[in-house]
This record gives structure tokens, C-alpha cells and sequence, in this order.
């Protein structure tokens, strides 16, 4: 069973200790391939250098909005620079991350998804993208859908209390969904209260493909699928 973590923070210094130990067990279990996402301007060097390092890792570079007082207008454009320079190499495949993010408690999140939906309906992007720890309602999953992107499944929906998730994963088409982990966050429900990592994937997988009513291997096949079309790898 081959799989792809289209979303990790592997740069993270939850990583320092045995980030070669993690790279290596998850790969024994089939994650051969990791994405791993950029959050704030000062941690891009960093991540750049640990991709490169290794073939199976690809980088995206964004400005995650948990971190808004960390950000400075110039970040934009160093950003765009990044993204510039780069261009063309295999081992960039995104932007991100990036968009609403309402853990932190005192922003309104009434409505997210509406505002995602309809700014990216405006912009008229010529690429789709992943929404990250998708937990939307499945009229607002086919809404993303219709404009191109993917649904990132992953700890979140193995949760018992997720009901609402439960019900909307059975119904999501599977040309749609890629699978994901947030590691070191976001830790499945076998795990709790455990650092997150990539060699949990499989788990991540199994547990949500029973919830689709569907066997992991078939899953596993479909998001690994669905997330080269959309690097184009």
C-alpha cells in the first residue's frame, strides 16, 4: 500500500530528535512520499534545506494564518521571490499554507467556508489545491470540488464525536480526497496525546476508510491517485 502525507510539518523542532527514524518507519509502511508545508517566513530556509536533502520530500512555502503577528507585508513579496526562484524545480509543488484558520478563539468563524468559497470563486485560479483538515458540511465539499480542489482527510475525522464528519465521508466522491496528517498535530484517535507523525498514515487511512465503507487499500490507492494528478508527478 503506497501512500502520500500531502500535509506535514516535518521541519518542526518536534521532529529534531529522530526525524531520520521517523522518515525511515514511515517509508517501511508505504508513506513514500511527503509534503511539507510552510508557515512563516522565518522557517523557509529551514524546510528548503531539509527537502532537498531527500528526494521523497516536496516543499510548499506559505504564510499560515495562526502566525498573523508574525507576519510582515514584506513576507508577501520575499514569498513571491521564494516561489520565483524556484520555479521549475521538481521538488516546489505548492503554495501554502495558507487561508482562515479559527483555532485561534477570537476570530469570527461563522463563515469560513462561504468566504474560501467565494474568494476563490473570484479569483478564478488556473490550479486547484487542497483544502487542509477538511470538515466542511457535503454541500460545501462539492462546492470545492466543482472548483478543483481536493479534500484533505485525516486525524481529525477518526475521532469518535466527529460525527458530522462521519456522515460527510461517506458521501465524498473519492476522486477527491487525498490523505493527510498535520504532523506533529492533529493526532488520530489511536494516538491521542501522542506527537503526530507520517508512519501514523496508515492507521489514518484504515480508520477512515471503514468509516467510507470502503477497504484501506482501495483508499490508499485513490488519494495517492489524486494527489499526483494534483502536483502533477
Amino acid at each position: 500500500m503506497e501512500l502520500i502525507d500531502t500535509h506535514t510539518h516535518l521541519d518542526f523542532a518536534d521532529f529534531d530528535s529522530d526525524r531520520p527514524q521517523v522518515l525511515a518507519h514511515s517509508r517501511q509502511l508505504g508513506v513514500r512520499r511527503m509534503v511539507v508545508l510552510g508557515v512563516y517566513q522565518r522557517n523557509w530556509q529551514r524546510l528548503w534545506d531539509l527537502v532537498v536533502e531527500d528526494e521523497g520530500l516536496f516543499a510548499a512555502f506559505g504564510l499560515h494564518p495562526v502566525y498573523l503577528d508574525e507576519h510582515r507585508p514584506a513576507d508577501l513579496l520575499e514569498l513571491g521571490d521564494w516561489l520565483t526562484r524556484l520555479q521549475g524545480h521538481r521538488q516546489l509543488c505548492a503554495v501554502g499554507e495558507i487561508g482562515l484558520d479559527y483555532f485561534l478563539e477570537h476570530l469570527d468563524r461563522a463563515r469560513s467556508h462561504a468566504a474560501v468559497i467565494a474568494t476563490l470563486k473570484r479569483i478564478h485560479l488556473p490550479r486547484g489545491g487542497i483544502i487542509h483538515a477538511f470538515a466542511g458540511s457535503r454541500e460545501e465539499a462539492r462546492e470545492y470540488i466543482k472548483l478543483g480542489f481536493k479534500l484533505g482527510l485525516g486525524g481529525a475525522a477518526t475521532w469518535p464525536q466527529a460525527l458530522r464528519m462521519h456522515k460527510v465521508l461517506a458521501q465524498l466522491p473519492l476522486e477527491a480526497v487525498v490523505l493527510e496528517t498535520d504532523a506533529p498535530d492533529m493526532a488520530p484517535a489511536m494516538y491521542p496525546g501522542r506527537r503526530n507523525s507520517p508512519h501514523h498514515l496508515p492507521d489514518i487511512c484504515s480508520a477512515l476508510a471503514e468509516r467510507m465503507g470502503i477497504s484501506a487499500s482501495r483508499l490508499a490507492e485513490a488519494s495517492t491517485r489524486n494527489a499526483c494528478e494534483l502536483f502533477q508527478w
